[in-house]
Order: C-alpha cells, then structure tokens, then sequence
C-alpha cells in the first residue's frame, strides 16, 4: 500500500503481535505512543457495527515534536505521527504509516521540511522492520 499521505504493507503475524512488533520498532526509533483508539470497540460501542480488529497509534518522538512546534506552533494540528494496525476482512493483518512528508505540502518552513524527512527516515526504519 502506498498512497499520497501514507505507506503500509501486509504482514504475516497476528493483530496483537504485530501490535506490539510495530510498538516495540518504533521504540528503537525514538518514538513512543501517546495515543491508542480502538476504532473496532468504540464503533461497537456507539453504532452496534461489528468490524474486524483496527487501532490507531499516535506515534510521537518528543524531540522532533519540539522541534516541529517551535518552528511552527501550529503544527499540532498535524501531529502525532499516526500508524494502523488494522485486520481487513480477509483476516489479514496490515501496518500503514502517516508519511510526514505530506506535513510538508501543507507547512510551508524549511524547518519542517527538514524535520519531516528525517522523521520519514526513522518510520521507515520501523516499518522495514515489521
């Protein structure tokens, strides 16, 4: 999978291994997960829809985070770096990651333009190794 505004691939572990796999390789990179929404239960528990496993990870490395926000305060808006695990409907289990480079289409700093690549680097990094 690649598109505009992200990169994934199919892997061969289960949800929950890969869960931790995808956590376990950002780490070596430097990042942490601030956030975890498990979009299967909240669907579940708001609509009544049933769907396979799907979380979404907001990924964050706190010294890209800083230096990002002072360049560029606003740039909340576009961070944390978000990863999904998700299950489709094969049962296969996928791993897509925001591309910070599309921070870069719509910032418009030199700064951030540096920052994103080499935070590009490091998710890359992470995902080869899942």
């Amino acid at each position: 999978m690649k598109n505009r505004y992200g990169f994934g691939k199919t892997v061969d572990l289960d949800f929950e291994s890969t869960l931790k796999k995808v956590g376990e390789e950002l780490a070596k990179e430097g990042f942490g997960i601030l956030t975890e929404i498990d979009v299967q239960a909240t669907l579940k528990k708001k609509l009544g829809a049933d769907m396979p496993p799907y979380r979404i990870l907001g990924a964050c490395n706190p010294p890209f985070a800083h230096r990002a926000i002072s360049a560029e305060p606003t740039i909340g808006l576009l961070l944390p770096c978000n990863v999904v695990v998700r299950q489709d409907d094969a049962g296969k289990v996928q791993v897509e990651f925001m591309d910070p480079e599309v921070m870069v289409q719509l910032v418009d700093r030199a700064e951030v333009q540096g920052i994103a690549a080499e935070v590009r680097e490091r998710l890359q990094r992470a995902f080869a190794a899942i």
